[in-house]
């Protein structure tokens, strides 16, 4: 089984119930496909680096899954379809980026140096 992410921008034009619902959608079809999900992570609306479809902002959301490559070409043949998707994108992890996700989700990149240790 390999380790995937997949990144969804759906269009700004929703209302944040109807951008869940869409998100809770493709979460069933991983879920469905015998999938395990390993992380969720709702990025929220945010600017995109240049215009798709003349519009300049977008909902995003991470979805960090553990599957066979079959459910991947399923879920994105889903995401193609959905009028309510701008762009998607999915990647196959691999060891390197598997450890640096665990680390991220411990919390190991956000501590800061004691006051102690800063002044020495």
């Amino acid at each position: 089984m390999n380790q995937y992410e997949t990144v969804i921008v759906l269009t700004p034009l929703l209302s944040e119930e109807v951008a869940k619902e869409a998100i809770a959608k493709f979460t069933n079809i991983i879920k469905d496909g015998g999938a395990e999900i390993i992380a969720e992570d709702n990025w929220g609306l945010r600017k995109l680096a240049y215009p798709i479809e003349k519009k300049a902002n977008g909902f995003f959301h991470l979805t960090e899954y553990k599957t066979g490559g079959e459910l991947v070409s399923k879920l994105e043949l889903e995401l193609k379809r959905d009028e309510r998707v701008l762009r998607f994108l999915t990647v196959r992890l691999d060891r390197h980026a598997v450890a640096y996700n665990e680390k991220k989700r411990s919390g190991a990149f956000n501590k800061k140096p004691k006051k102690e240790e800063a002044a020495a």
